[in-house]
Formats: structure tokens, C-alpha cells, sequence
């Protein structure tokens, strides 16, 4: 008869898909139930780990990309293995799951973007501001996008974080970037840029931007650019004003405070013009072959029957020329093979964390759980995925508890190393990662930069072979 999950005889043993921020907080709650004896294996299609706070998080914030020590801490203890360089769905499926876990935890984030559904939007020059992101970062998938920055005139749609990093590294000198761990090859063409003005655009008004203090705050502070702000754009509405007085929202009424001082500030001839601008949405992009052009329309904001601020539009139009647009309206999950999906959330159905065979069957998957933006939608920030995890790995501790955990057939840990080996696929370990790591490090050391990336995937797996074909000696003595 089989001990129950969790023993040393039997090790619970977790797949966590994903290795970004909520699968390594997954990790550490499960990891700190010392009755129990449990092993996780973590698997990313990268050959690196951490997601976002690697491919996501903007060079210039250095201190958010501090928490990976802690995830470091988390990779390093007993029982826990990274297999990186492996696709689930294809190296690795929900069948292989089933045959050797107890339980599986996906956390794969939220992968794409929402488009502005507007005329135009396909024209050469319109881009996802995730694309942008992962391209400066060093993402394999995005490192031979091409961004045509010969063009004086930017727009950036959307006033959330993400919206302020793109602006941020678009407007800061090179000088600026080189103290960066961006990519050695977005600096170079960063370097040379022609961009001049930048239009931030936002649907509704200063008093319901997205963003929070520090991030509208920095755009104050950068060498060679300056924000610019009609002060009749910060003349809050009736609504606006007694929302924000009933919300008591300290960090909007902070916001709106920074964008007044910017509104009241006299030009301070910087080569780079951040244009703020409130209550407009883009309507379409002109062009023939390319974008030339963004035709925008004046909003209003009115009640809705929740007391929520929203915008409609009314019958005032502008166009602005620009070569290049970004759009940060939003992001969704794309569906993992065998997986439940919501498409209309672009979220894994879930009940606190329980995969359920859809949205609001009540049916769970047993054994299927789900942690991050893939669960909740894209909200919060790195530390929001913590609790949000705890919640999930609860779940599944309950789960166990209860006997409602999957059956594996063959859960022994050799069992995935070898079947990764017969289907030739070349995984990553954690050992392996921090050698990547190490590497990366010295590469910049010798620029007088934090790193120098890799930003292929091919060339990550060469640099281990050599890094390891150095250190172990040969038996022949040649």
C-alpha cells in the first residue's frame, strides 16, 4: 500500500510551470510546511529563470531586481530543482504531469498584449509595448525586433507602469543607460536615437492614472528630457475631484499633485519632451506603408451605476504625427496545451487557486493549480504574487490533506531527468543558471556596465558547454 504524500517515503512532489515571482513564492510556502517532506521541479522554456523581474522590470530599477536573491535562496534548498530551456506542451506535457507529480502549479503569467482594436493598428511603426520591454531586456524572442527610432516623434498609449518604462528608456540619455543592465544591442541603437517628443496618452483623467508616485516622479528626474503638461489638462472635474476626496486614495492624490508641479514648471530646454496628455483616446493610426500619424478624440469622463469613473468620447478630434506607437492598454495569458482557459479574461479558470474545468462550473481539476497574473489577471506589482500564492499553495495543502491530489504512476526523481534526455532535450539546471549568471556578470565587468546579457539561446547553451568543458579535466592528460 502506498504511505500518503509527503513522507519521506513518498515526497510530495509539485511541478511549478514558470518561474517567474508568484512560482518561486509558490515555492517557499510549500517549502516552509516542515511536516512535510516535498520536492518541487520547476520548468521554464527559458534557460533562465525569475521571468519578468528579468524580462520585464526596466533596466533602470535595479533595486526591484534585487528580490532574485531571494528567489536564489529558495532555488538552493534541498529538494528543489530548475529545468530550464524546457517547453511545456511540447518538451513536457500535462500527461507526463499526471504520470509523475501529485500536482502542478502553472505560472506563466500574462504573455500578450491587448490590442486598441482601431484602424491602422497593423501599420509598420505600431508596436506592443511588451515587445519594446523584452527587446531592451534581452529576451530571446524579441531580440531581432527592429524599432525604427530615426523618428522624432513618439506615442505611448496607456498610463501604467509599463507605459512609464517604455517612456523612461526612451528618453534617457545613452549615458544614462550604460550604467544599465540593458541589452548591450538596445543600447546601441537606443544610442542612436532621433526620438525628441513623446505623447503619453491616457484615457481618463491625471486623477485615475495608473501609475504610481515613483514612477511619474522619475520622469521629473532624468538628465536630458522634461515633462510637459497643459495646465488646463490638470483642471480636475467635478467627478474627479469628489472621488478623489471620497476615496481618500493617497497615491492618486500624490499623482495628481506631481503632475500639477509639472503643469506649473517653465520649460527647462531639454532635448526630449514627455507630453502628458488626459481624457483622450487614439482612434486610429494613419499612414500609407507606415504609421504617420495618430488621430485621437477628446473624452469625458461620467458615473457609472458602481460610482466607477469611466470615459466616452465626445466630438473633439486632434491628430498628432508620429513614426512610432506604443500601446500599453493591457495584457492577457494565451492557453497552455491541455489546459483549461477563459478566453474572454485570457486567464486559467480558477476557484482561489484550484483549476476548474472552466469558468464558474464549480468542477475542479484535481491536482491543477494556478498562481499569478495567469490567475487573477495582470494586476498588482512583484509582491502583490505573494499572497496570492500562499493562497494557492494553500489550496493544494488542503488538497493533500484531504486525498484529492493526483496519483502518479512513476514519481520517482530520476524519472524526468531521463525522460528529458531521451526526447534530446538539453535542459538548464540551477547550477547551470548561476554559472549563466556569473558570466553575465564578468561580461560587464569588463564594460564597466552591471552585465552584458545573453540574448540567445543557442549562445547561452555554447557558453555552458565551454564554461564546463573548462573546469572538468581531461582524463587523457591532452
Amino acid at each position: 500500500m502506498t504511505t500518503q504524500a509527503g513522507t519521506t517515503a513518498n515526497p510530495l512532489r509539485v511541478a511549478i510551470v514558470g518561474s517567474g515571482p508568484s512560482g518561486f513564492y509558490a515555492a517557499e510556502h510549500l517549502q516552509k510546511q516542515s511536516e512535510l517532506t516535498v520536492t518541487i521541479d520547476m520548468f521554464d522554456r527559458l534557460p533562465t529563470p525569475y521571468g519578468l523581474v528579468r524580462g520585464g522590470v526596466a533596466p533602470d530599477h535595479p533595486k526591484i531586481k534585487s528580490v532574485t536573491r531571494v528567489y536564489d535562496k529558495i532555488a538552493t534548498r534541498p529538494g528543489f530543482r530548475f529545468f530550464g530551456n524546457v517547453e511545456f506542451g511540447k518538451d513536457i506535457t500535462i500527461e507526463d504531469i499526471r504520470q509523475h507529480y501529485h500536482a502542478v502549479i502553472f505560472a506563466v503569467g500574462a504573455q500578450t498584449d491587448k490590442p486598441l482594436n482601431i484602424p491602422g493598428e497593423d501599420l509598420a511603426g505600431s508596436h506592443a509595448a511588451t515587445e519594446f520591454v523584452a527587446w531592451y531586456n534581452g529576451h530571446p524572442d524579441y531580440r531581432e525586433r527592429e524599432f525604427d527610432l530615426t523618428v522624432e516623434n513618439v506615442a505611448v498609449v496607456g498610463v501604467g507602469n509599463v507605459a512609464m518604462d517604455v517612456v523612461r528608456i526612451l528618453a534617457r540619455t545613452v549615458d544614462e543607460l550604460r550604467e544599465t543592465d540593458i541589452a548591450d544591442y538596445a543600447l546601441d541603437e537606443l544610442g542612436k536615437s532621433q526620438v525628441k517628443n513623446i505623447y503619453i496618452l491616457g484615457r481618463r483623467g491625471p486623477a485615475q492614472a495608473a501609475f504610481t508616485n515613483p514612477e511619474i516622479k522619475e520622469l521629473g528626474e532624468m538628465a536630458d528630457a522634461e515633462v510637459i503638461i497643459d495646465p488646463h489638462d490638470m483642471e480636475l472635474d467635478e467627478l474627479s475631484r469628489a472621488s478623489l476626496e471620497a476615496s481618500g486614495d493617497r497615491t492618486a492624490v500624490r499623482n495628481v499633485e506631481i503632475l500639477t508641479a509639472y503643469a506649473n514648471h517653465p520649460s527647462q530646454g531639454k532635448k526630449r519632451k514627455i507630453h502628458m496628455r488626459f481624457l483622450v483616446s487614439p482612434v486610429e493610426l494613419i499612414g500609407t506603408d507606415k504609421v504617420e500619424a495618430i488621430k485621437i478624440v477628446k473624452n469625458e469622463l461620467y458615473a457609472t451605476e458602481s460610482g466607477s469613473l469611466r470615459p466616452r468620447p465626445t466630438e473633439e478630434f486632434e491628430t498628432i504625427p508620429v513614426g512610432l506607437v506604443f500601446r500599453s492598454v493591457g495584457y492577457r495569458g494565451v492557453p497552455l496545451p491541455g489546459v483549461p482557459f477563459y478566453d474572454r479574461w485570457g486567464t486559467i479558470p480558477n476557484d482561489k487557486g484550484r483549476v476548474l474545468t472552466q469558468q464558474d462550473s464549480g468542477e475542479t481539476v484535481t491536482g491543477n493549480y494556478v498562481v499569478g497574473w495567469i490567475k487573477r489577471g495582470p494586476s498588482g506589482i512583484i509582491g502583490t504574487n505573494k499572497p496570492d500564492s500562499v493562497e494557492t499553495a494553500n489550496m493544494l495543502l488542503e488538497d493533500l490533506a484531504a486525498g484529492h491530489v493526483l496519483a502518479p504512476e512513476a514519481p520517482a526523481s530520476e524519472t524526468i531527468p531521463q525522460l528529458l534526455t531521451e526526447r534530446h532535450v538539453r535542459y538548464v539546471t540551477y547550477a547551470d543558471w548561476q554559472i549563466l549568471d556569473e558570466m553575465e556578470q564578468q561580461r560587464g565587468l569588463a564594460v564597466h556596465r552591471p552585465r552584458i546579457k545573453f540574448s540567445r539561446v543557442q549562445d547561452m547553451l555554447d557558453a555552458l558547454e565551454k564554461a564546463k568543458a573548462q573546469k572538468v579535466p581531461n582524463p587523457a592528460g591532452d
